[in-house]
């Protein structure tokens, strides 16, 4: 039995989000395909996550096992515990969502998802994979725009970082033009991913 994270960061409705949508999409065959699996939601906005502090950045240095009742640490250690991660986030600013940056920061802690050595930072998520579910107004997947979208660039170093093996992107991009059928793109989306999380 693996634990499912799902990690969703979009201050809109769920069903007025296009990315959500999606991702719904993608959790719902998910649970549909793993009946035996813990899907666990943590909808950033909710969880009202901050910005690092003075006293948190002290803790950012732990022993592994301690500060679990933290109230940020425990989200690395919850990360930590996680066999696979979904982040679903819109693409913003040629990025995404503050808030989920600031939760990464949480999530990025020496001691917990990863470690130190002689030989240099080590990621202590090994054989856990994460799948990326975004929507883009353009088209960043391919040139002119490919080198600056930072979102996915940076979640995907990021976790490798982390010690993933595995990082799949889901993206449904020109929702913002006009020439674009948008619930056919939504839908044609929703397809993939859901035909992408039977195997995750």
């Amino acid at each position: 039995m693996s634990q499912l994270l799902y990690i969703f960061a979009n201050p809109k409705p769920r069903g007025e989000s296009r990315t959500l949508r999606i991702s719904d999409g993608f959790v719902g065959a998910y649970r549909d395909s793993h009946p035996q699996d813990t899907v666990i939601e943590l909808d950033l906005y909710k969880e009202n996550i901050g910005f690092l502090t003075q006293e948190s950045l002290l803790m950012h240095n732990v022993e592994p096992g301690t500060g679990r009742d933290h109230p940020q640490l425990k989200y690395a250690y919850q990360f930590l515990e996680s066999d696979k991660i979904v982040i679903a986030a819109p693409f913003w600013n040629l990025s995404f969502p503050a808030i989920l940056k600031a939760y990464l920061d949480y999530v990025t802690v020496s001691g917990i998802t990863f470690k130190y050595t002689s030989q240099g930072p080590v990621g202590q998520c090994q054989g856990k994979k994460a799948v990326h579910i975004v929507t883009r107004g353009g088209a960043y997947g391919q040139e002119p725009l490919k080198s600056l979208e930072l979102g996915d660039r940076y979640l995907k170093t990021l976790f490798q970082f982390l010690g993933f093996q595995e990082f799949t992107t889901i993206a449904a991009e020109n929702m913002d033009r006009s020439s674009t059928d948008v619930e056919a793109a939504v839908q044609s989306a929703i397809a993939d991913a859901q035909q992408k999380a039977k195997d995750f």
